[in-house]
């Protein structure tokens, strides 16, 4: 978590931004890990 705000704050995100922004971003990347997960298994 401190290394994406880390992140957002390299980029010029601000803090609330990136606060709001990261569940979803979280989300997605979940989503796709398990997709690349369950072709790889079956």
């Amino acid at each position: 978590m401190s290394a994406a705000l880390a992140l957002g704050d390299a980029l010029g995100v601000p803090p609330l931004a990136m606060a709001e922004l990261l569940p979803v971003i979280e989300a997605v990347m979940v989503a796709k890990l398990n997709e690349q997960m369950d072709h790889s298994h079956g």
